[in-house]
């Protein structure tokens, strides 16, 4: 960990993009797209699920008064370090387990955008989590959401399963379709705007050697895969075409109705 934060220090927030495989940055560039421009007044952002804080802070430095929650108090202890290192004031970190987010009476109607990045997929009560992430948004807010695609191939064994019927951390499901996702968001009372997919081919090759090289040592991993960071932003989205190969994460865009 601190080689990790050495990185940040050395080279600033965007280096929380590449400690491990390629799906975070491919997470992170979605979502940057579809982020709104907070403009010159500042907008408010939930990040729940938000793992060592990497999108929290990239929104802080985009502008956005950035909130993260995380059950694991080691995570947000690194979160704020890496927060600090990055001379973010405007991103904070909270324990707070997701699972009972509607116990955060205080949160309620508070945020433009709420991000729930690879959450869904590791609790059961996923409707529940989807409709309290909802409550936290004011009128209008956007939700961004990521999770396993449920066409996806395996990128190594683990993919497979099993996906136990107990909340262990680990996935509960292997993923959702398009259809799913509708169903969870109009459940919400949220409108749903988008439907797309992230991590194509070559990001998926990319981090199958990843995690591989990473049994042999971590390090041995990121610096060999550090040359090969750049090759899916290039042409992940041509081979989408031409291989029709199934993306690992579906991803959608949904808003809360204002009343009328």
């Amino acid at each position: 960990m601190k080689n990790e934060n050495l990185l940040v220090k050395l080279f600033g927030w965007r280096a929380t993009l590449i400690h491990g495989d390629t799906t975070t940055l491919d997470r992170w560039l979605w979502l940057r797209r579809r982020l709104p421009k907070p403009g010159g007044g500042a907008m408010s952002l939930i990040d729940i699920g938000c793992g060592t804080g990497a999108f929290t802070i990239g929104a802080a430095k985009l502008g956005y008064r950035a909130l993260g929650l995380s059950w694991d108090e080691r995570n947000q202890s690194v979160a704020y370090q890496r927060a600090k290192l990055s001379g973010v004031e405007t991103a904070t970190f909270e324990v707070q387990d997701v699972r009972s987010l509607d116990t955060r009476i205080d949160l309620a109607g508070s945020f433009d955008v709420a991000i729930l990045c690879e959450v869904i997929e590791h609790v059961l009560k996923d409707e529940k989590l989807v409709r309290d992430t909802a409550n936290c948004l004011k009128p209008g807010g956007l939700l961004l959401l990521t999770t396993p695609n449920i066409d996806y191939r395996p990128i190594t064994k683990s993919d497979l399963g099993p996906f136990l019927e107990v909340e262990t951390g680990w996935h509960v499901r292997k993923g959702y379709s398009a259809d799913g996702l509708r169903k969870l968001v109009a459940a919400a009372g949220l409108h749903l705007e988008e439907v797309s997919f992230c991590t194509g081919f070559v990001s998926q090759k990319v981090t199958g050697a990843f995690r591989v090289l990473s049994g042999i040592h971590p390090w041995i991993a990121w610096i060999a895969v550090l040359p090969l960071r750049l090759l899916p932003v290039a042409f992940d989205k041509l081979l989408r075409l031409v291989l029709k190969w199934p993306e690992f994460s579906i991803c959608l865009t949904a808003r809360r109705v204002e009343p009328r």
